[in-house]
């Protein structure tokens, strides 16, 4: 129920801004109960619900309107809902709470409508049909719900069979001969028993979905299988487009600065969407071990992995046939949107939870049994692993998290880019540090200039998944060298100004110096205990052990990341 602070709220909001939004919206119910306010409780109930206030006027900057009979236009709304005895004027109505406020002194009625359930949407007016009387709401507005949004609803938790419908022109002379084969190998190493039985080819493509008993080409073995896929249905392929701005077409710039449409069987689809990303992104060289790699703004990894769950989870039903998965990359981001909304059930808010659902079983079967061309593994884990993988892979790097954006029937993977940070980044580094950087150091790094404060281990570790051990180690050699500091409370920064290579040196070897002369032969002692008895931090005495250990003037008496690990004199 909204209290009277909240109704002040709200009202001040809608006042400063002049106009309804996505979750309020005011009805003056001047003459009894709005005509139009079935349209928002089928708007609200279908999209995150929402609050109506009957008896201010939006027209008169919300002011309360004259005369307003709360109780008359109560009992109205109770009888169209289907409360009153009268059969409901929205099928399948939302469930909802009256209750009455106060707004200037004057009493409004407030209905708050609460979201329908995945399997009972949609609320649409009855007397419109589901056609003409579903609306959901975007900001201010109610927006009739289109063909295909209401498909999706209605079919979100029924299984999809479309993977699984004839291409009827095509033959087996149309799938990829070598793809097959890697489908076969790929299949009868996951489960040994799928070819039971199945001892020529004919029964094997029938046993993993690619052809039916008669030999007829089903989509998803097109798909996965085929030579080319478009000959058939040339809209299923990736569209990467590379745009100059922040949105697309913007005035006076050029409409693209590069695109290419993706073709092919689905996994070349992926990899060749990869090779036109690749072109358009900023590279970023990390030192590996004697070598050095070059890794994307945004890892290929968890873009491969977006890609992927585009094609395989996408909407394949004939009402989407003609619609391509899309690519768009803007000055600050990437987007990669496929046509279909989530599927059985997910939600937001349900993603990460490792359940795997999938409305295409066939493809997803077959896209696991493909082989990567330029990684390891397959095109699909089917783990319900896909999210989790790009969360991972973008966190590790101290990159921001994708941003999942779903409606009824798209779906889209938004990564920001983040390109000048991390050339701001390298840098800031080339300018302060005195060699070059492993990624690990430089990913530290990052995450501490751009998270401001300084971070305790544990908030490190929460952040990008590191082992405490490893964590403590890089913050020790970077704060050696001077790129790290540690306040009291034992947190760690990046340092400020440019630190002297002469300095860090001579104070590493001098804290070296008074290790040996506070060390007593036979005595063991802790990187603790020796940090608490030369006054100085535990970070710093563990990257000085390391050396002396190496000069066989100190001896460590167990593993790297034991807990038990103590010093003593060699």
């Amino acid at each position: 129920m909204v209290s009277v602070k909240q109704l002040d709220a709200i009202v001040a909001r809608l006042r400063g801004q002049g106009t309804d939004d996505g979750t309020v919206e005011a009805k003056a119910c001047g003459h009894g109960l709005s005509k139009d306010i079935w349209e928002t409780v089928s708007s609200f109930a279908n999209t995150a619900g929402g609050l109506i206030i009957c008896g201010i006027d939006e027209e008169e900057e919300f002011a309360p309107v004259a005369q307003f009979d709360l109780d008359r236009v109560r009992d109205q709304f109770v009888e169209g809902v289907g409360d009153g005895g009268s059969a409901s004027v929205v099928a399948h109505p939302p469930h909802y709470e009256l209750s009455r406020g106060m707004v200037d002194g004057s009493q409004v009625l407030l209905i708050e409508v609460e979201e329908l359930g995945i399997q009972e949407k949609p609320c649409y007016i009855v007397a419109r049909g589901v056609q003409g009387g579903s609306y959901k709401r975007v900001d201010d507005k109610d927006i009739r719900l289109s063909p295909s949004e209401l498909y999706e609803m209605q079919s979100v938790l029924v299984p999809s069979d479309a993977d699984s419908g004839l291409v009827a022109e095509a033959t087996v002379d149309d799938l990829d001969d070598d793809l097959v084969a890697a489908v076969i190998d790929g299949r009868r190493r996951q489960s040994p028993r799928v070819l039971k039985g199945a001892d020529t080819r004919e029964q094997q493509l029938e046993r993993l979905n690619i052809t039916t008993r008669e030999g007829s080409v089903r989509l998803a073995g097109l798909l996965a299988t085929g030579l080319y896929p478009q000959q058939y249905y040339p809209k299923l392929v990736i569209d990467v487009a590379v745009h100059p701005g922040t949105r697309k077409s913007e005035p006076g710039g050029p409409r693209f600065i590069d695109r290419q449409i993706c073709d092919g069987p689905l996994s070349a689809c992926i990899e060749d969407a990869l090779l036109a990303i690749g072109r358009n992104v900023r590279k970023i060289s990390y030192v590996v071990g004697a070598g050095r790699r070059d890794e994307w703004e945004v890892p290929e990894e968890a873009l491969r992995e977006a890609l992927a769950n585009a094609v395989i989870h996408r909407e394949y039903s004939p009402m989407f046939l003609g619609q391509a998965v899309s690519v768009d990359i803007y000055s600050d981001r990437i987007e990669v949107t496929n046509p279909g909304g989530l599927w059985g059930g997910k939600t937001p808010d349900t993603l990460e939870d490792g359940e795997s659902r999938c409305r295409n079983a066939k493809l997803m079967a077959l896209m696991g049994a493909v082989p990567l061309e330029h990684a390891k593994g397959y095109v699909a884990e089917s783990q319900g692993s896909g999210i989790s993988s790009m969360i991972r892979e973008m966190e590790s790097r101290s990159l921001g998290r994708p941003q999942f954006v779903a409606k009824y029937d798209s779906f889209k993977v938004v990564f920001a880019r983040y390109g000048a940070e991390l050339e701001h980044n390298r840098m800031w580094i080339a300018q302060h540090a005195r060699r070059a950087l492993e990624r690990r150091e430089e990913t530290l790094l990052a995450l501490l200039r751009g998270h401001g404060a300084p971070m305790t281990v544990s908030e490190i570790r929460s952040m990008l998944g590191w082992d405490s051990d490893d964590i403590r180690s890089v913050c020790a050699q970077l704060q050696a060298e001077g790129l790290l500091r540690e306040d009291a409370a034992g947190a760690f920064a990046a340092a400020e100004g440019t630190p002297d290579v002469t300095q860090r040196r001579s104070a590493a070897d001098e804290l070296r110096a008074s290790i040996l002369a506070y060390m007593e032969p036979s005595e063991v002692y802790s990187a603790q205990e020796l940090a608490e008895a030369l006054d100085t931090s535990v970070s710093r005495v563990r990257y000085a052990l390391p050396k002396l250990i190496e000069k066989e003037l100190v001896r460590a008496t167990a593993g790297t990341h034991s807990r038990n690990r103590r010093y003593t004199l060699a």
